[in-house]
């Protein structure tokens, strides 16, 4: 089945999942050649190790809480709050709280 993307102009809903969010999984939203986004879901105590990201990556967390392992330091992002990184930077994500998160990757125009 083909993941569906969301279209130009076609609205899409971010609002918290709530009760739901445990059962979650992470989607794809939008991907061009040069713009990703997608709704990351990261269960508590779920670990995804230090990596790296060729574009400029944001992260918005919409619910839940996680903690961000960056080269120098860690910082926790919650509900509400918002994170730019600069392509490259390497960092890990660990779910403190079952958190849902808005990510945007901005790609280098090929």
């Amino acid at each position: 089945m083909a993941v569906h993307h969301a279209g130009s102009g076609e609205a899409v809903d971010l609002r918290p999942l709530g009760a739901k969010l445990h059962d979650a999984r992470t989607t794809a939203i939008v991907k061009t050649d040069t713009f990703e986004a997608v709704r990351l879901i990261v269960p508590a105590g779920r670990e995804i190790a230090s990596h790296r990201v060729d574009g400029e990556i944001t992260l918005f967390c919409i619910e839940g809480c996680v903690r961000l392992g960056l080269s120098d330091t860690e910082l926790e992002l919650s509900a509400g709050e918002w994170l730019y990184l600069d392509g490259g930077a390497a960092h890990s994500v660990t779910g403190i709280k079952d958190a849902s998160l808005l990510l945007t990757i901005h790609f280098q125009s090929k």
